[in-house]
């Protein structure tokens, strides 16, 4: 594949990600229809196009962060790619995190909004600041960055695991047991260590597979880990022990966006448009748009099944249309704000 249709493949899936992480965060049949049985249909709707379909997104961000920080990857250009993390992902994780800390404090101070939020008022401290910097407690969608940034941090490690294909594969068989059995470690999600660690192998290792041009064998491959993936998704486990639903859970996350990779040929796909490539900003800025509309909403709508529905169904195109005028506007009159936090794509 050549590299302009692979950087393409790869803003079209960032993309189609960013959508599906807004329908996880849409959720509003109770908020709108009160606890009725109404609302618990389609609450039960929404939730399985956002707790199952939708949930392929951030398993998805992993696998790209990875392969991209790790495709041509050697001990040399580790400075060089932790600097450009700094860039891209360190400041744009401060500065975002302060911006929802301090949007909060002004708002629950202002009486509708304050209604809106929630939440109280809200101290303005610096003990209450540092923790919403360091601990995203006020952009919970900013987990992933947090995972992200320890992942980049402990990536040499990583490295020299993977850089052999039978300690790469016993890495993240190890993994994959120790959640299955139910382990934790202090600060890296296991989840995230596994799908960071497969994009790792897959830049080393699978680079001819994941940046071929298309044929009838990456087709097959794809649909075969596609129904594969659906099927260990289903599977019922014996035992109910959290664990094995939770290994099960993690390979049909993985599995279905490497599938979907190979199926869909990259060289076929239309050049993104401008407005398809804001994809940090759309990811950062659609938290606090989904929640001022479905609240906002819940308060001057009327509970009707058909407009809870027809909203959470249209919600990303909102944040896609709220995203783009707000990026354009920074681009044009405040690049340097811009540049901070969109981490200088």
């Amino acid at each position: 594949m050549e590299e302009k249709y692979f950087r393409n493949k790869v803003i079209w899936f960032t993309f189609i990600f960013s959508v599906l992480v807004i329908w996880v965060h849409s959720y509003n049949a109770v908020l709108f229809l009160g606890k009725t049985g109404v609302a618990y249909r389609v609450d039960l709707l929404e939730r399985f196009w956002g707790n199952t379909v939708a949930q392929i997104a951030v398993p998805g961000f992993f696998l790209i962060s990875s392969y991209l920080f790790f495709r041509g990857f050697t001990m040399e250009k580790l400075w060089i790619k932790w600097n450009s993390r700094i860039r891209s992902i360190l400041v744009p994780y401060i500065m975002w995190n302060f911006l929802y800390y301090l949007g909060y404090v002004i708002g629950s101070r202002i009486p509708f909004i304050s209604r809106v939020i929630g939440k109280g008022r809200i101290p303005f401290t610096f003990p209450e600041a540092a923790q919403a910097v360091l601990h995203f407690s006020y952009n919970y969608v900013f987990w992933y960055l947090n995972q992200l940034i320890l992942l980049v941090l402990i990536a040499p490690v990583i490295y020299m695991v993977v850089k052999r294909k039978a300690s790469g594969i016993a890495l993240l068989a190890g993994i994959l047991a120790a959640i299955y059995l139910g382990g934790a470690l202090p600060l890296v999600n296991l989840d995230a260590l596994f799908y960071y660690s497969f994009g790792a192998y897959a830049a080393i290792h699978g680079k001819e597979i994941a940046e071929s041009s298309f044929n009838k064998n990456s087709l097959v491959a794809g649909c075969v880990l596609f129904v594969a993936g659906c099927l260990v998704k289903n599977v019922d486990i014996p035992g109910h022990v959290r664990g094995e639903y939770a290994a099960a859970t993690v390979c049909f996350r993985l599995m279905i966006p490497v599938s979907l990779w190979l199926i869909i040929p990259g060289r076929y796909l239309n050049e993104v448009k401008d407005w398809m490539k804001q994809n940090f900003f759309l990811y950062a800025i659609h938290f606090s748009v989904v929640r001022l509309i479905n609240k906002t909403g819940a308060l001057l709508l009327p509970p009707v099944p058909g407009i809870t529905v027809g909203l959470y169904i249209t919600m990303p195109l909102f944040c896609i249309l709220i995203s783009t005028a707000v990026s354009l506007l920074l681009r044009k009159y405040l690049p340097l704000i811009w540049c901070l936090f969109n981490g200088g794509r």
